[in-house]
Formats: structure tokens, C-alpha cells, sequence
């Protein structure tokens, strides 16, 4: 992507050093390239011949002579139109998340997404047609290791079969998608990515004013938090309307569908039980007091306060110098960090930045946040930032260097079980990024910055585990209101509330402006109750890195087959050479408990002065 040469830097730039942006020819070299034209034409081509060929046919393949070659032909076919369609897709989104405020990009994309939508509309009969497939005639064509390679991705075809409805209506459901939410996502991306906060006398994007809440200067993050609260209270109305019209949206489709709870589809989707989400939310509430609430009674303490303002729960210790962590070394520091654990780790993440697979300065009209997106096996992942030189962006950039690690070895997996469960998704991520904080805080000997480290470490984890909890119950809240109709702006600004301040506890005093911070969190538009998959993955992580730590060999190796695996076993099977299991509820008990300890290291450092 070209850079824009006369965008004014901001003034940290020269300490963060050269900033990596990344080269999409991977996947085409250009929106008008011969190479995307072709594979777009092409593939809506494959995709009617694939219709052609097998639609009303895969009942007579099941049963006829060899079917377990015959229908292996036909899920190689759909993987590999799956493959070329994602690929199609990802360039587009990639390009898209780039500058959503680029009316060429946001065309581009759009038009692209309406193509995909409208040649997939031709593969939809597939996995229908064959979850009504006799189980007994499925099983049998099974046996062929043909089809049996497959067996992972067509036992999973097979738990959506109570959830599918006839071929008309789910052609209905996916055509209609690019008007209803998806149309609303790309509103909300576009709104957000718009949207200037006054700050100091200027306006700034998002990304940026939200950095502010981690500024040393306390009146910085005040102005910040203050010129976030009104910019997000202007547009209100706008976040309203599109929160409501996607929690109905959402409820059509359930109700429609017979999930009976409003988080069902989610939990389908990650192949975890409900009961074993509602241990772990269980367990992470209960654990309130002695996590967030003990933790942030300590921190006020520090700030000689009996309250924090909101605007204060990520602020950097007081009397502790901030340093600019420079691109160099954040990339030292996680590929060091990689490399004691496993060399093949190392090497796998050094590629993202030797061959452009990284995007990292702010710009206007940048998608805000960090995300790796896989793309497709046939290709490699790419990896968002927004660095900006603090420590939690050294953290970042090792959690999404750990997901792009995970996609890389889930690739050969193929494209139908290369994906991950959101649940185990954030595995890798969580726990590259234990590694290099441990890695770090080894090296620390100052009993300053190693309770800084520390402390920016729990706050980290409450963000990961307390909020995100608070966050599922907040959006629990909302999907179960929004049944009995639409909500206003104040009800869901006090819903916000409510599990904040139960959260977080009774030492951070959530000032005037706060209830509006829920409008800026993008999971509650894109992807509905996946935020308990961060907290998921970091007491997984817990209890897997306590593991590691009591382990003699063979740790590493057994780590990476986990990564390797993609989405081909369940967490039960996963987690099980480690001796875990997550439908126990000692096994949450114990991952939160980490974190516990963690602050009670903090507190024997505060006696120790």
C-alpha cells in the first residue's frame, strides 16, 4: 500500500524508529490487477459449475459404490473454491482496514463483498445436503481415508444440522446478510474510523485519544477521557440504532434457527459446552474481590487516593519514568522472548517482519485496535497494530504475533480445518505474551520497575479476564432486554454501568461520561459474545504456563502439535497430553488464581519499601 507522504507524524515517531507497513501483492497486486480480476470471474465460474455438478446429488454418492472417494472429490473441490473465495475476501478486507475513510477502498470492498456473497450463494446447498446424509451411510463413506481425512470438518458440518433451514431460507439469511448486518458493521467501522476527539485544542482519531488513558500526565488522560465522553455522547443516537438493530437482527436469526440461549450460537461456533463457559464466568465473578477490587484499592493507594476516576485504571505507575520502547526493540524483545521457549516459534514470527506481513503506524482513517488475520492457508497471515511505543503495544505485538504463529501452523490443515475456535484462538496469543512478559521481568532487577512490570501485567490480565467477563455480561444484558424491544441510549448506558462498577469495584469512581464508553468497543458489533474467549484463553493459558514451568521436557514440542492441530480436535483432546480439562471447575479456580499471586508479589514489594 502507498504510503502518504505528507501526513504529519506525530512527535514520538522519531524514538519508535521506522515503522513497518505492509505488502498485500501476496495476496494481488492491485485492485485493478489482471490476477484479481481473473480469480474473481473464475471462481463465480466454479462456484455455478460446483452447483451444477453436485446439487441433489450427494445422498446418490453416499450410497452408491465408492462413495467415500466421490465425496472426498467433491469437499476438495468446495475447500479449494473456499480457499480462492477467502483469499478474494481477505485482500479486500485487509485493503479496507488500511483506510476505512478511502471512498475507493470502501467501494472496492463493498463491491467485492457483494460478488463473494453472490457466488457463495452457489455453494450453500454443500453442507446442508450433507448433513442429511444418513449417519449410518456417512460413517460408512468415512472409512475411506479419503473422506476420513475430513472427518474433524464434517463432524462439525454435522452440530449445526438441528440449526439449518430449508435451502430457501438459508439462501435468504446469506444473500441478505451484505443489507442487513454486515451493511452495519461497515457503518460502524466507517463511523468510528471518522470520529475526532478535541484534545489540547486538536482533534485526534481514536486510536490515539485512547492512548492518552495510558499518558503519565494525569491531566492528559482526564482531557482525554472527557473528549472521548463527548465525542461518543454526540453520536449517541447513531450507536443506539445500530446496536439495536443488530441485537434484533441477531435474535430473528436464533429464533429462527431454535437457539435457546442468546450466547448458543456463539458457544456452537467455538465448540465449547455452555456449561463450561458458565463455570468459567461463574468462577471469574466470584473472583472479583480478590482480583480487580483488591488490585485497584492498592492502586489507588499508590495515587494517595481512597478513589481512582475512571480515567486513572491504566495509568502508568507514579514516580516511575516511561520510556519509548523503539520498533527495534519491541522486535528484539519478543523474538528473544520466542526463541528461549522454542527456536521454531522464533523463526515462524521473525517472518512476519522480514517479509512485510506487518502494518504498525497509526494513520488516519486506520482501522483502531490489533488483529492477525490468517487469510487463507494458501497464503500466510497479516498482522494489524497501532504502535505507539508503550509497553502494552510490546504486548501486543507479541499476542498477535502469537496468533499469526498459530495460523501458520494450523495452516497445512487446509482451509476447511486450518480455523480455530475462537476459545483456543487466543491461546497462542495469551501466550506469547506471557513469555515476554517473563521474559522481561526475569531481566529486571530494579525493584521499581519490577513492580511496574508487574503491575502493567495484572492490569493486562484484569483487562483480559475481569473486563472481558464484564463485557459478556454487559452484552448478556442487552440481547435479553432487547427482546422485550428496542432500547434507548440510557438503558444501555446503565446497563454498561452496572457491570462496570461490579467489576471493577468500589476504588475506581466511574465519573459523568463513562456510560458512553461501551460505543467504542468493536466486538459488540462484529462478533456477539466473543469476548469470552480472551477471558477463556488467559486462564487456559494460567494453568497450561504453570505446566511449562513444572515441566522437565518435551513441553515445546507438545505446544506446537497443540498450535499445529487448527481446528481438527475438540479442547477436551487439546488440553489433554497436559493433563487439563477445562469442564472442571478447579481448572478456572486455578488460572485465576495466578493472577491473584501475581498481586500478592506486588504486595509483599509494597511491604518490603
Amino acid at each position: 500500500m502507498a504510503k502518504t507522504a505528507a501526513r504529519k507524524k506525530p512527535a514520538t515517531a522519531s524514538k519508535l524508529g521506522s515503522l513497518p507497513e505492509w505488502n498485500l501483492n501476496d495476496l494481488y497486486p492491485g485492485t485493478d490487477s489482471p490476477e484479481l480480476k481473473w480469480d474473481l470471474e473464475n471462481t463465480e465460474n466454479q462456484c455455478v459449475a460446483f452447483e451444477q455438478a453436485f446439487k441433489g446429488k450427494l445422498a446418490a454418492l453416499a450410497a452408491g459404490e465408492g462413495a467415500g472417494k466421490a465425496l472426498a472429490e467433491a469437499v476438495k473441490r468446495y475447500e479449494a473454491i473456499d480457499d480462492k473465495l477467502g483469499r478474494l475476501y481477505s485482500y479486500a478486507s485487509l485493503l479496507y482496514a488500511g483506510n476505512t475513510t478511502d471512498p475507493a477502498r470502501a467501494k472496492f470492498y463493498g463491491d467485492v463483498q457483494e460478488r463473494i456473497t453472490a457466488a457463495s450463494l452457489h455453494l450453500l446447498f454443500f453442507t446442508l445436503e450433507l448433513n442429511r446424509i444418513d449417519d449410518a451411510a456417512l460413517e460408512a463413506a468415512m472409512a475411506d481415508p479419503a473422506l476420513g481425512h475430513y472427518r474433524p470438518w464434517v463432524e462439525d458440518v454435522r452440530k449445526e444440522k438441528p440449526y439449518q433451514l430449508e435451502d430457501r431460507v438459508e439462501e435468504l439469511f446469506h444473500e441478505k446478510s451484505i443489507t442487513g448486518y454486515s451493511a452495519w458493521n461497515r457503518q460502524y467501522d466507517e463511523m468510528v474510523a471518522s470520529l475526532r476527539f478535541r484534545i489540547g485544542g486538536k482533534p485526534m482519531p481514536i486510536e490515539p485519544a485512547l492512548n492518552l488513558l495510558q499518558d503519565a500526565d494525569g491531566q492528559k488522560r482526564k482531557a482525554a477521557a472527557q473528549a472521548l465522553a463527548k465525542t461518543f455522547k454526540e453520536n449517541l443516537r447513531a450507536f443506539t440504532l445500530i446496536t439495536n438493530t443488530l441485537a434484533k437482527d441477531k435474535e430473528i436469526s436464533d429464533r429462527w434457527r431454535g437457539f435457546k440461549d442468546v450466547a448458543d450460537a456463539r458457544h456452537l461456533s467455538n465448540r465449547v459446552e455452555r456449561d463450561v463457559v458458565e463455570a468459567l464466568v461463574s468462577s471469574v465473578r466470584a473472583a472479583y474481590p480478590k482480583l480487580s477490587h483488591r488490585y485497584y484499592a492498592l492502586k489507588a493507594k499508590w495515587f494517595g487516593k481512597k478513589k481512582l476516576p475512571h480515567w486513572d485504571r491504566n495509568a502508568p505507575l507514579p514516580k516511575v519514568a516511561q520510556r519509548t520502547i523503539s520498533w527495534e526493540d519491541a522486535r528484539a524483545t519478543v523474538l528473544t522472548a520466542y526463541g528461549a521457549f522454542s527456536p521454531r516459534m522464533a523463526e515462524v514470527a521473525d517472518r512476519f517482519f522480514t517479509r512485510n506481513w506487518i502494518d504498525a503506524p497509526v494513520r488516519d482513517g486506520k482501522q483502531p485496535g490489533a488483529f492477525s488475520h490468517p487469510t487463507v492457508p494458501s497464503a500466510h497471515p497479516y498482522v494489524l497494530l497501532n504502535y505507539q511505543g508503550k509497553p502494552r503495544d510490546v504486548m501486543t505485538l507479541a499476542h498477535e504475533l502469537g496468533h499469526g504463529v498459530h495460523q501458520v501452523l494450523a495452516a497445512p490443515n487446509g482451509a476447511l480445518m486450518a480455523p480455530t475456535p475462537l476459545t483456543l484462538a487466543e491461546t497462542a496469543s495469551v501466550f506469547g505474551e506471557m513469555l515476554t512478559f517473563r521474559k522481561l521481568l526475569a531481566n529486571t532487577k530494579d525493584k521499581k520497575q519490577r513492580k511496574a512490570m508487574l503491575a502493567a501485567k495484572v492490569e493486562d490480565m484484569l483487562n483480559t479476564v475481569v473486563r472481558q467477563i464484564a463485557f459478556y455480561s454487559f452484552e448478556r444484558k442487552v440481547h435479553l432486554e432487547r427482546r422485550n424491544g428496542e432500547l434507548t441510549a440510557d438503558k444501555i448506558c446503565e446497563l454498561w454501568m452496572s457491570v462496570q462498577g461490579e467489576s471493577l469495584g468500589p476504588a475506581i469512581e466511574l465519573k459523568a461520561g463513562y456510560e458512553t464508553f461501551w460505543t467504542y468497543i468493536p466486538h459488540f458489533i462484529h462478533s456477539p459474545f466473543y469476548v469470552y474467549a480472551y477471558a477463556f484463553g488467559d486462564c487456559l493459558v494460567n494453568s497450561l504456563y504453570a505446566v511449562y514451568e513444572q515441566s522437565a521436557s518435551g513441553f515445546a514440542e507438545r505446544y506446537l502439535e497443540m498450535l499445529a492441530a487448527g481446528g481438527t480436535k475438540h479442547h477436551s483432546e487439546l488440553l489433554a497430553p497436559f493433563g487439563l480439562d477445562a469442564r472442571d471447575p478447579k481448572f478456572w479456580d486455578g488460572g485465576l488464581q495466578v493472577i491473584a499471586n501475581l498481586i500478592g508479589e506486588i504486595e509483599t514489594l509494597d511491604a518490603a519499601r
